[in-house]
């Protein structure tokens, strides 16, 4: 994934201006072309998004699993893409809260315990099953899928999300994409409401 790593100069802020802070869980970084749009809204720095080794061991792993032809090489490269891309990525030291976590998947806790390390106000999850509201409230979070949240970023600022996808257009040279092809990706990842939503707001431009 062909993914920046740094952010544009126009995007970097103070930290006394730093944006609400998220978590993206390993089933929102899965997919190529949604995890390059994520990555590039923090860039943007609509949102400060975080992540942990373990998020990148599970996604990283999925993708091992299912994509057997995908080098070790190139997966490791893509892990230090991602933590190159965003500054201050990398929650450490959520590990002691785990064990004192309630949520349906125990094996979820550690992603609950990165947001709360990291002062997070959202957890982007396609498993909204699997972190309820009642035992996320107590810790003022909240998860959101990944259309709701893309969304939630288009009503903040529309322009923002379409240079996002711009750039991921621009970015795909071998072989090329269009804008088409990258918002049908998107809604072939989930993100239905949020591609509808951009497709008509250009229309109404």
């Amino acid at each position: 994934m062909p993914l920046p790593t740094t952010s544009p100069p126009s995007a970097r802020i103070s930290a006394s201006d730093m944006p609400f802070v998220v978590i993206y869980d390993a089933n929102a970084l899965y997919g190529n072309t949604l995890r390059d749009l994520l990555v590039r809204i923090a860039q943007a720095s609509m949102v400060q998004a975080k992540w942990t080794n373990q998020i990148l061991d599970e996604m990283l792993g999925n993708l091992a699993a299912d994509r057997p032809d995908i080098a070790h090489e190139k997966l490791a490269r893509l892990r230090q893409l991602m933590n190159s891309a965003v500054r201050d990525c990398l929650v450490e030291g959520h590990e002691p809260l785990i064990e004192g976590l309630k949520l349906p998947d125990p094996n979820d806790r550690h992603v609950l315990a990165a947001a709360i390390k990291a002062g997070a106000q959202v957890i982007v999850t396609s498993n909204l099953r699997d972190f309820p509201a009642s035992d996320l409230e107590v810790w003022g979070l909240e998860a959101r899928s990944p259309d709701d949240f893309v969304l939630d970023q288009i009503d903040l600022d529309d322009r923002v999300v379409w240079a996002c996808v711009q750039q991921i257009v621009d970015s795909r040279v071998n072989p090329p994409e269009t804008i088409e092809d990258v918002l049908d990706a998107l809604e072939r990842a989930g993100l239905v409401e949020s591609v509808a939503a951009l497709r008509s707001g250009r229309q109404n431009t």
